[in-house]
């Protein structure tokens, strides 16, 4: 790297009010206007910078996209995919529970980890190196997506299609506990179950029901005890019952499963699929949800790791590498054999939770680890 990106004059105060802006603009993937205002500040902010801007619309209920790509001499020539979501799980509201604030070395606030930070430092990263007037190596597109949180269902295949046409993907996740990258992740797949029972009045004709959620109780124990070394499987979601005088009929769930490596995965769907209900008397059906392939890191993986690595060295720190459970868009541009360093974000903790929040010290040499690859990947 040269030393012009190492004096770039990254300011974390000088970010903290623009960060807070997008942050402030809530966006939980269900609400699909919410997500498109969200895409607006992005959009706005990018085409300050000279991007030509793009939106994509939304489909399947889920917000619209934004796809950003800057002027290049050799704009013909594959470039690089700045790739992130800005959908969040934090419920409209959020704000009030968990608002932007600053504690010591902290900011919290819904997404500022996950991944509105991340994807804000690698904006800041192109800002920085615009107005040096650094060139990179390769144009520079950037994809904001909508719907990461529940799988990408509806922009895997833009996302297969935009990094199609790049030589690398950058992915600005959190990243590790460490401050290390990612350079493989596991295979996750997501199912959605119904139990079906017999209603009856709950106060005078109770045993002439079967609940639907005491037998998707009785699924959820069986399945999570499932979980073994190589295959883990959970239940996030449980919906059932609609009057509490009746005996359900339906209960609805879905289920997550991650493995290390594809073969156990593809077992793990088996299992899923074949699991049938405990009587008679009820009805269990299993579907297959959205899946993530696993992504494991090759040759061109590693040497786009290399180089990361000596970036980061010559501002100051080193960064370890890892495969990560917690499925990533990376899984999909990874799996297509695309060189992807997944990871590049903010450090921090609390993500999904009301604790969420970024280390504002990790700002600076995370945005200049990202110009540093802007520059020469």
């Amino acid at each position: 790297m040269t030393a012009p990106v190492l004096d770039l004059p990254f300011d974390a105060e000088a970010m903290i009010p623009g960060l807070r802006r997008w942050v402030e603009c809530e966006s939980p993937t269900f609400d699909a206007a919410a997500v498109a205002r969200m895409m607006d500040v992005a959009a706005r902010d990018l085409a300050l910078l000279g991007a030509r801007i793009g939106t994509i619309p939304g489909r399947m209920g889920c917000g619209p996209c934004v796809r950003a790509s800057f002027p290049h001499p050799n704009s013909q020539e594959l470039g690089i995919l700045v790739m992130g979501h800005l959908d969040t799980v934090h419920p409209m509201g959020t704000l009030e529970p968990l608002p932007f604030r600053r504690e010591g070395n902290k900011l919290f606030g819904p997404g500022v980890y996950d991944m509105k930070g991340g994807n804000y430092i690698a904006v800041e990263a192109i800002r920085q190196l615009l107005k040096a007037g650094i060139a990179t190596r390769r144009p520079v597109t950037v994809l904001f997506t909508s719907d990461e949180e529940i799988g990408s269902p509806s922009t895997r295949d833009l996302i297969e299609a935009e990094a199609a046409r790049h030589a690398v993907v950058l992915v600005p996740e959190p990243a590790r506990p460490d401050g290390g990258v990612v350079t493989g992740r596991y295979a996750i797949a997501r199912f959605n179950l119904r139990t079906t029972g017999k209603p009856s009045h709950a106060g005078a004709r109770l045993a002439d029901g079967r609940s639907a959620i005491r037998e998707m109780c009785r699924q959820v124990v069986a399945i999570e005890a499932m979980t073994n070394e190589d295959v883990t499987y959970s239940i996030g979601v449980i919906h059932g019952g609609q009057w509490v005088n009746c005996v359900a009929t339906y209960c609805d769930a879905e289920s997550l499963s991650m493995a290390k490596r594809q073969a156990d995965l593809d077992a793990a769907v088996e299992r899923m699929l074949s699991l049938r209900p405990t009587g008679n008397d009820v009805q269990l059906t299993v579907t297959r949800g959205v899946t993530r392939p696993v992504w494991e890191p090759d040759e061109r993986v590693m040497a786009l790791y290399g180089t990361a690595r000596g970036i980061a060295r010559s501002i100051g720190f080193d960064i370890a590498h890892q495969s990560a459970g917690g499925g990533s868009d990376g899984n999909f541009t990874g799996a297509m054999g695309i060189p992807t360093l997944d990871g590049l974000g903010v450090q921090g903790a609390g993500g999904h939770t009301l604790e969420e929040h970024l280390l504002i010290d990790s700002l600076v040499p995370r945005a200049k680890l990202l110009a540093g690859l802007l520059q020469v990947a």
